[in-house]
């Protein structure tokens, strides 16, 4: 049964293998290959465009679907191309891309450089040129190999006139080296990284690097690692090992080829090619489950023998190298023993005499300790000494200054009772002559009133006499000598009202006098004429203008002030 499987296992490789190689000749296979050689702004290009024309023939002659040949592009051009190849690359299973012109490598990053660009500065690659990466991006849709071959490692003009807009920026020689990020992805340069390439002799029509493409590239069935290898060679044997080609990325373990080759005649079966297979791969993991993995699926054989042989000469092995691990450990051991033995009685020797060296020292040091206790006591007696001194003077100071300050604080004392005491006499000096001020202006003022008074009564008492003159002679009768007449407001009473009462009588009076219109009521006391005693005398209200006495008549029962209720003299 085992055998039976064996052999449909080689069966079913074989078979696959003829399909392999049978879709290896269906797969699509589409090319682009620039070539710009007619630069505008630095000098021209020879053989660019005549590599470009070579390869294009020699892809066309190995059957390649499509190959897009463009010569002398500008920048908007080759974008387009780019994108134009982009599209047929997606359903394509091989993509190969040439170039072949001048190309730049700025901070590492390689650039393709149109026919068009002026390159003033360093900045405008970044403008004016095709970055690798964009290349990249055309073949990268491509299944199964992507292939870009660049021939653009000529010494550049443009890196010599270009301007440097920060100084520390890279401009080289040559390409930089580059890693593809995608598998199945191989960049070929013309130049190994940082190196130049040679366009050939004088009078030669196609560079070095491009008659090697033509010869090798598409030779049928050949790996393109060694076809690269065999370009390598023949570069190197032209140009004098000069210019040595590079190539970067890596491939699969199967051969890869451009051209498929010739079909290969099947081998015969070998019924015992499965077990050896399988030998070899427990051989090469070599250890003992692959072998007692190896003898249990096949237990008998040749193969399994040697299976048993190879896993007693393991075991063997192990065991041998077990016992030569346990020897050395033992040996390790008492090595390890003797060490620390010896290392023990020298630490034990360096431990004593550590301890003589640490008494000596301890003695040195108590002596020294001693001493400086000593000092430290007369330092301490000294600096008591300075203290007690230091602190009697500052008493003594500040005793000195308590002093001082209350002799200051009584002077001050003193000087503010001093100036206390004449400022109190001068406000006392200001409020004297202030009342002596305003009492000269109240005697003033109060002179100023009663001769004014005096006046006013003078004056009513002559209006009332020329009154009752008229009144007299306008009614026929005269009054007696020397008799009082009603003064004021008692003229108008009747005469009953006016006729003098017989007891003493105490009567509201108002001051008839301008002077002291509008004042409170005063009384006067009224008695007979013949109970009055010589000289009467009438204390006037206290809203007159100063206290004053009146002299009355004995005869009198009328005087200058003037009743506030004349009905009361009726009474």
């Amino acid at each position: 049964m085992r055998l039976v499987t064996a052999l449909l296992t080689v069966f079913l490789a074989v078979c696959m293998s003829g399909l392999f190689s049978q879709s290896a000749l269906a797969d699509k296979r589409v090319a682009l290959i620039l070539g710009n050689s007619k630069y505008q702004n630095v000098s021209r290009l020879t053989n660019p465009a005549n590599d470009a024309a070579m390869l294009a023939d020699t892809l066309r002659k190995a059957n390649f679907d499509t190959v897009m040949l463009r010569n002398d592009l500008s920048a908007t051009e080759m974008r387009r191309t780019l994108r134009e190849f982009g599209d047929k690359a997606r359903n394509a299973d091989v993509a190969v891309l040439y170039y072949a012109g001048h190309g730049i490598e700025v901070d590492g990053n390689n650039y393709l450089i149109p026919v068009d660009a002026v390159l003033e500065r360093d900045t405008d690659v970044y403008d004016e040129a095709l970055g690798l990466d964009r290349v990249l991006i055309a073949v990268e849709a491509a299944k199964q190999l992507r292939l870009i071959i660049l021939d653009a490692c000529r010494d550049n003009p443009f890196a010599k006139t270009m301007k440097r807009t920060i100084a520390m920026r890279g401009v080289g020689q040559g390409l930089a080296k580059v890693e593809p990020a995608s598998p199945n992805t191989m960049i070929a340069f013309a130049a190994k990284a940082g190196f130049t390439a040679y366009d050939g002799d004088n009078g030669q029509k196609n560079s070095p690097y491009a008659i090697a493409l033509a010869t090798h590239l598409t030779t049928p069935g050949l790996d393109l690692r060694k076809a690269f290898g065999f370009v390598r060679d023949d570069v190197l044997r032209s140009t004098g090992n000069r210019q040595e080609p590079f190539i970067y990325g890596s491939l699969g373990g199967e051969d890869v080829s451009l051209v498929p080759g010739p079909t290969k005649a099947s081998p015969a079966v070998d019924a015992n090619e499965a077990i050896r297979r399988d030998y070899e791969l427990a051989e090469r993991v070599g250890t003992k489950e692959a072998w007692d993995s190896f003898i249990a699926t096949y237990p008998d054989g040749f193969y399994s023998k040697l299976a048993q042989a190879q896993r007693n000469k393991l075991a063997a092995e192990a065991a041998r190298i077990a016992a030569t691990e346990r020897a050395k450990s033992a040996a390790e051991e008492k090595a390890r023993l003797a060490t620390e033995q010896a290392k023990a009685a020298a630490e034990t020797k360096a431990a004593e005499e550590a301890r003589i060296a640490a008494e000596k020292t301890k003695a040195v040091e108590d002596a020294r300790l001693a001493e400086a206790e000593r000092a430290k006591a007369a330092a301490q007696a000294k600096a008591d000494q300075v203290k007690t001194d230091q602190n009697k003077a500052d008493q003594e100071a500040r005793q000195a200054a308590e002093n001082k300050a209350l002799e200051a604080k009584a002077a001050a004392v003193a000087k503010a009772a001093e100036e206390a005491r004449i400022a109190a006499e001068k406000a006392a000096q200001e409020r004297i002559a202030k009342a002596e001020e305003e009492a000269k202006a109240a005697a003033e003022k109060a002179k100023a009133a009663a001769e004014a008074s005096v006046a006013e009564l003078k004056r009513e008492l002559a209006e009332a006499k020329a009154a009752e003159a008229e009144r007299a002679k306008a009614g026929g009768r005269t009054e007696p000598a020397g008799a009082d007449k009603p003064i004021g407001g008692l003229a108008a009473a009747t005469p009953t009202e006016a006729s003098p009462v017989r007891n003493s009588r105490s009567i509201p009076l108002a001051c008839c006098s301008p002077n002291c219109a509008g004042s409170a009521a005063s009384r006067v006391q009224l008695m007979e004429p013949g109970t009055m005693p010589p000289s009467a005398r009438l204390l006037s209200s206290t809203s007159t203008p100063a206290p004053r006495w009146m002299s009355i008549s004995p005869a009198s029962t009328r005087w200058t002030w003037c009743a506030a209720r004349p009905s009361a003299f009726a009474r």
